[in-house]
């Protein structure tokens, strides 16, 4: 009887898969191992960043900071943005508590046309009333008139407006200043494109800090900036006898505008042109030296309820006019 033969797989018995992983080695994925175990260890680890700290803390350490050094901030992450903007207020006191001490008394904030009671509105915008103030609105090459729809004309606010413009257009030719390169001079009656591009640029960073406290608080850091290097021009011209505020080298380290409160030269005449930059050294409007307590005495914040009084008395007397003349 012939054999029947066995297949061959069953004579080599059951097959064991013995196959390993090939271990991958390339650069590729050793930058992705290590990217990966890198996220592993920011995950496991405790946040560590300022907005992790007790709000209190964070708020004393932004206080330190310039209102430009916020900016800046403000730009790293969306959580320092949101931070930002949500306590902006609060941040923009702290830092002027210190820093802007005259300053912020000097350049206060003309008062946006919206918060005023509607029932004075009109009494405020009347063309009759516009009129009266043509004087003061008569217009300057280097300050853009306000907007009497947005802001108020009353005479506070008026020189509230043209000092915060100021600001801007001298922080601006301060490079000029200091290198001796003449400040371009427009004749009189000329309005050149570029003066009118500057100084609507210049209003747009005032509307923004009417606003915006860490806009108003950067203005003051720009003004504080303006007069310390005009300051130390002065100070340099040796022929220059004229009487100026002493500002030490600590004084201009620190950062702040105290110096500024010590006895010095009155500044308050309002620079109605570009000309009066060049012996220009500390512009602090809205203040006055009092002899007696050897200080200064400063225009109060409630000056502009005062002209509002004022403007609703002529109001007053205005209708009550009109209505005798209707009597007759």
């Amino acid at each position: 009887m012939r054999k029947v033969e066995e297949p061959e797989h069953e004579e080599l018995g059951a097959l064991e898969d013995k196959t390993e992983a090939l271990t991958l080695r390339s650069k590729r994925t050793e930058r992705a191992r290590k990217k990966q175990a890198k996220k592993t260890t920011k995950t496991n680890r405790p946040s560590q960043d300022l907005l992790s700290l007790p709000y209190e803390l964070m708020l004393n350490i932004l206080a330190l900071l310039r209102p430009s050094d916020i900016f800046n901030l403000q730009r790293v992450s969306r959580a320092f943005h949101r931070f930002i903007v949500e306590d902006e207020g609060r941040i923009a006191r702290a830092i002027t508590s210190w820093r802007y001490v005259c300053l912020e008394r000097c350049f206060r904030l003309p008062v946006l046309m919206e918060l005023i009671d509607p029932s004075i509105r009109a009494y405020v915008q009347s063309p009759e009333r516009q009129e009266l103030l043509a004087i003061h609105k008569k217009p300057y090459q280097h300050v853009q008139v306000p907007d009497p729809t947005e802001v108020c004309t009353c005479l506070t606010c008026l020189l509230r407006w043209s000092s915060l413009c100021l600001i801007v257009d001298f922080a601006h030719w301060q490079r000029n200043l200091d290198v001796g390169e003449p400040i371009p001079m427009i004749p009189r009656g000329k309005h050149p494109e570029w003066n009118q591009t500057l100084i609507a640029s210049n209003a747009a960073i005032v509307r923004k800090a009417l606003r915006s406290p860490l806009w108003h608080a950067r203005l003051l850091e720009a003004h504080l900036d303006s007069a310390t290097r005009s300051i130390r021009r002065h100070a340099a011209n040796k022929g220059n006898k004229r009487r100026r505020f002493h500002m030490s080298k600590e004084d201009l380290e620190s950062g702040s505008d105290l110096f500024l409160e010590r006895s010095g030269p009155p500044s308050f005449d309002f620079p109605f042109h570009r000309d009066n930059y060049y012996m220009l050294e500390a512009y602090l409007p809205n203040r006055g030296w009092n002899a007696e307590q050897e200080r200064w005495m400063y225009v109060p914040a409630e000056q502009h309820d005062i002209d509002i009084g004022y403007i609703v008395k002529w109001a007053d007397r205005q209708n009550k006019a009109a209505a005798e003349s209707q009597a007759r």
